[in-house]
């Protein structure tokens, strides 16, 4: 019979999650990990076999819960297509400016993170970036080709184009706002995004 175990995975997840978003795969340390979750090193290594599995996991979670938020804002049929992504930006804006550390800088997105550190030399976490931008960017042509429907976008660009601008708009704010950009700066972000839209 297996012994249960003595402490919430899930909770352990989310906090070697912020760990690696705060630092970076590379920067996290095995104890830096044992310190977030209160797990010993033994416990790490045998519910999730090494620092690279946790890791995945920890994204894996990110990027579903952000995707998941992303497409409940953009499945809201109720309101026109460009007043969804209005939403959507103002909640990337939002999240920006709240999730801001010591050094008044944000964290950015652990999926934009990842991208720039690992991608290109860990194949793991290239795919399952690849998967997720993919998931997103059909949501975001869905709202696009709505848009185009309902009159509410009427850039002269097609839904795939346009699908791939957000995207861009999005990560864009979370880097800019990890960069030091303040409320402000993103705000004109994006009503710059939204008259490209709309024009």
């Amino acid at each position: 019979m297996a012994r249960p175990r003595k402490f919430d995975e899930e909770r352990a997840l989310d906090a070697a999650m912020r760990v690696f978003w705060e630092r970076g795969y590379e920067a996290t340390s095995t104890q830096d990990l044992c310190d977030a979750t209160g797990l010993g090193r033994s416990s790490i290594y045998n519910t999730f076999r090494s620092k690279h599995d946790l890791f995945e996991r920890a994204l894996a979670r990110y990027l579903d819960a952000m995707t998941a938020v992303q497409t409940a804002v953009l499945d809201d049929a109720e309101r026109p297509a460009a007043d969804r992504v209005r939403a959507l930006l103002a909640n990337v804006v939002e999240s920006e400016t709240e999730c801001r550390i010591g050094s008044g800088r944000a964290l950015g997105c652990l999926g934009v993170n990842t991208v720039v550190e690992l991608a290109a030399r860990d194949p793991e976490a290239a795919a399952m970036l690849e998967r997720d931008t993919l998931r997103r960017l059909a949501v975001y042509r869905a709202v696009m080709e709505q848009g185009r429907r309902d009159g509410s976008i009427t850039s002269a660009r097609g839904p795939e184009a346009l699908a791939r601008f957000l995207n861009a708009t999005v990560a864009g704010l979370r880097v800019s706002s990890q960069g030091g950009a303040g409320r402000a700066d993103l705000e004109v972000i994006v009503e710059t995004a939204m008259d490209a839209l709309v024009s």
